[in-house]
């Protein structure tokens, strides 16, 4: 092993010394066995609710320590792996190769032990809505739903699609979901602001270049312990029947549910189950998610990552270029890829990850 390669698995090994130390692997191991005797309770699913989030909580738990114990496994092997390639040239470059694989997944898990916020640990609630550019920005906020949607499955994170508001002639009005992954939020968070899309429009008959603009917002589902508590007297509630794409009905009663909070103006609405108590119940979740981040976001010591983020022209935080060049970039971290199709579909953890560290080092900074 040269003396680049040794330094490099060296400093992997200090790196991942202090991820381990972060996330506690003993702690990770008492937890899971916490929770292992909660999930063999025969009354667990008497509450469902709270079974899922045992089972999800056990899931994400086992699977973060079987990552630190893979990628310790994998770093004892490399340096095995590097001094067999001092014998054998193709074994070498394999462990060059295995090197710099190594290198990027244990960078990518010391982001996540920057996600130690209030609420970074929270399931996701995700809210697209278009912007100024007409039919394009609508076609934009579906383009950017399908691009969440699609990192959650890439990641085996379940979603659920509260209410999509579609345009009348393509894309989406506004979209609301839920990303139901421990430290969905945390993770989401830095998602947050206006995206804007730069490409020839496809709905001009003159080919012309257009920009339109995209707004997503983040919030952190609500805990039991968070009290954030509604007055009924507070609360418009309409009901109206489920539509689909073109304002055809899908569905034969008035069972969605659009939810208006008099004191704030916030507007929630859900159609996507049958019931209109099911409807108006997710829209309730929604509706407490959305008071939990506009409360947090005033007070500044609690939640400076809510408050410095609103959806406007001054806080565009990353640009999807298709013509006359391909390339997405982040405007506030300046990381950017030149491959705008892998990003729509669902590849954007590096710009995750770039926002993650950005956030930590602007807190730092004392921003």
């Amino acid at each position: 092993m040269n003396l680049d390669d040794a330094a490099a698995v060296k400093a992997l090994d200090t790196t991942l010394t202090s991820i381990e130390a972060v996330m506690d692997v003993e702690k990770l191991r008492a937890t899971i066995a916490e929770l292992s005797e909660a999930a063999s309770a025969p009354d667990l699913w008497n509450d469902q609710d709270q079974a899922q989030k045992v089972t999800s909580k056990l899931s994400h738990t086992q699977a973060e320590l079987k990552r630190i114990q893979e990628l310790r496994q994998r770093l004892d092997d490399l340096a095995v792996l590097f001094e067999l390639g001092d014998e054998d040239p193709d074994t070498l470059v394999e462990a060059q190769q295995e090197l710099v694989s190594l290198q990027a997944e244990i960078d990518a898990q010391e982001v996540r032990t920057l996600l130690s916020g209030e609420y970074d640990e929270r399931e996701a609630l995700v809210t697209i809505r278009s912007e100024a550019g007409g039919v394009d920005a609508a076609d934009f906020a579906e383009m950017l739903m399908r691009m969440y949607l699609r990192w959650s499955e890439r990641h085996g994170y379940p979603t659920e699609v509260y209410d999509t508001s579609y345009a009348e002639e393509a894309g989406i009005k506004s979209a609301t979901f839920q990303v139901k992954a421990p430290y969905a939020y945390g993770t989401l968070s830095v998602e947050q602001g206006t995206h804007r899309l730069v490409r020839i429009s496809p709905f001009d008959n003159q080919g012309r270049r257009q920009t339109s603009f995209a707004g997503v917002e983040v919030a952190p589902v609500v805990e039991t312990s968070d009290h954030v508590e509604i007055d009924e007297k507070d609360l418009r509630v309409d009901v109206y029947r489920s539509s689909g794409p073109g304002g055809q009905g899908v569905n034969t009663t008035d069972s969605a549910v659009r939810i208006t909070h008099l004191p704030t103006g916030i507007v929630v609405s859900c159609q996507n189950e049958r019931s209109q108590i099911q409807n108006r119940a997710s829209a309730m979740t929604v509706l407490q998610a959305k008071l939990l981040a506009r409360r947090k976001q005033e007070e500044k010591a609690t939640m400076d990552a809510l408050k410095d983020a609103g959806n406007s022209w001054g806080n565009q935080m990353r640009s999807y270029v298709l013509h006359p060049y391909q390339m997405v970039k982040d405007l506030r971290t300046n990381y950017e890829v030149g491959n705008p199709s892998a990003v729509f579909d669902g590849d954007i953890d590096a710009f995750i990850d770039a926002g993650i560290r950005w956030r930590r080092s602007a807190e730092a900074a004392g921003n």
